[in-house]
């Protein structure tokens, strides 16, 4: 058995925690709303001007010469980031092909890993805000159902009404950071392969037509 005193000692400690948890979640949702922010002007400046059809990108970089293919990499409808990176190779002429490709593994995962931090806040939040909108239903339930015992039903109340606010709280931060999750996830999968084909014809089409290594 538990001694009562171990018991009051827990209860106090779970109590005191109530309102970290309230102001935890609170700066969840205020992070939520900044990255929700942040994802609809991704779409309007970034996303919705992404206009590269990969295979005809293709087509054009295996039938232009390689002087051209600078002219071509410019005037495709890649994203900023993507015609830099493959610029940074382009201006490698000099490399062997061994480093040229190693030079070009390290651009992707470069990408890779710049795209990654925009996905890590939403993918923390939606396990965070259930965990804490959990943890903010459970803590006031202790003293509410104490209050149910001595009659209480105002203070039972209020228990109740904290715990289901916080309940919906974590549920809705949740719901939004994983539609943002998803969505970006998928977004910088395309982004990434569509580099990473790209590349790939350039290198071989520079190997190719060099000396061979």
């Amino acid at each position: 058995m538990i001694s009562s005193t171990t018991s009051n000692i827990l209860r106090v400690i779970i109590s005191e925690l109530q309102t970290p948890v309230v102001v935890v979640l609170l700066v969840l949702m205020a992070i939520t709303v900044v990255i929700a922010g942040s994802f609809i002007c991704e779409f309007f400046t970034e996303h919705r001007k992404l206009s590269a059809k990969i295979p005809e990108l293709i087509e054009r970089i295996n039938t232009a010469e390689n002087d051209d293919i600078s002219e071509v990499i410019k005037n495709s409808g890649l994203l900023k980031r993507q015609k830099a990176a493959i610029q940074k190779i382009l201006r490698e002429s000099g490399m062997t092909c061994e480093s040229r490709e190693a030079y070009a593994a390290q651009l992707l995962f470069d990408e890779e890993e710049h795209y990654h931090k925009y996905i890590r806040w939403p993918e923390a939040i939606l396990r965070l805000g259930p965990m804490f909108g959990l943890l903010g239903t459970l803590i006031p339930l202790g003293p509410g159902l104490i209050a149910l015992g001595k009659g209480n039903t105002m203070a039972l109340s209020k228990s109740l009404l904290v715990a289901f606010d916080t309940t919906a709280a974590g549920v809705i931060i949740a719901a939004i950071a994983f539609v943002i999750f998803q969505i970006r996830k998928h977004w910088y999968r395309s982004y990434a392969q569509g580099l990473e084909s790209t590349i790939e014809v350039i290198l071989e089409k520079m190997k190719s037509e060099e000396t061979p290594c």
